[in-house]
């Protein structure tokens, strides 16, 4: 039976790979070729439009990772859509990639269930683009809305994660290269793999072993601050989610 530290765990993977996949899709291509978009100022714009109209510095505060002069070029890049406009069809690139992928699976309901429990309890401290999406109507049908809440979970946890690192005293960019990574659009990849995703300028430093540990402690602090999420469910239901997730990641 699943406790909600194992569940924050096992479910990470699917979730990160599911909730993201549709950042790299041929749906969100459609969008960027029908609007005049770069691939990262629809990425931007629509990701953080749930901030409002605000400067590519606060968009930068939240999004951590990537290097601020890149956050900053499209960002402003993407203003030709209005944030409340990119959201939406971020949305929708969101909700059809996920009819697209989950469209013949009935495990969608249940997951979409579960999820949206999760979602409406967590608080939202240290996570503001969480806030932001939670805020954004769901889609009624199951595959879609199931895609939805995942991306949702998944701001969630890359919001506390992004705390942790740098409680850690971390760069972004040593946090990138020191770990393999799981939970990503491209499933199991290398850090330097995401760094170069990331636009980071080549070459790369060996991360040093005490960096590599650092950066082990921060996925543990991870998953302890994401622990309490799942805590809305019981065991049973942990371990359905586990298994509901397993068998979409194969379908």
């Amino acid at each position: 039976m699943a406790d909600p530290r194992t569940t924050a765990t096992q479910v990470k993977a699917p979730i990160g790979q599911f909730g993201g996949g549709f950042t790299i899709s041929r749906e969100a291509k459609a969008v960027c070729d029908e609007y005049g978009l770069g691939a990262r100022e629809l990425y931007f714009r629509g990701r953080c439009g749930v901030l409002g109209e605000c400067g590519a510095d606060v968009v930068n505060a939240v999004v951590v990772f990537y290097p601020p002069e890149h956050v900053e070029e499209n960002w402003n890049g993407g203003r030709k859509l209005p944030a409340d406009q990119a959201v939406e069809l971020y949305a929708e690139v969101c909700r059809a990639w996920g009819r697209r992928k989950l469209g013949g699976y009935d495990g969608c309901a249940r997951i979409s269930e579960l999820l949206q429990r999760v979602v409406e309890r967590a608080p939202s401290t240290g996570a503001p683009l969480f806030a932001g999406w939670r805020a954004v109507p769901l889609a009624d049908d199951p595959p879609a809305r199931a895609t939805q809440l995942m991306h949702v979970v998944r701001e969630l946890r890359g919001g506390l994660h992004a705390n942790a690192v740098i409680a850690a005293g971390l760069h972004p960019l040593e946090a990138t290269l020191a770990a393999a990574h799981d939970a990503t659009p491209f499933g199991h990849t290398t850090g330097e793999m995401i760094a170069k995703f990331f636009t980071w300028p080549e070459p790369y430093a060996t991360p040093a072993p005490e960096v590599v540990a650092r950066r082990a402690a921060v996925e543990e602090v991870t998953d302890d601050l994401m622990a309490p999420m799942f805590s809305v469910l019981d065991d049973s239901e942990s371990d359905e989610l586990i298994e509901l997730l397993r068998f979409g990641h194969a379908h």
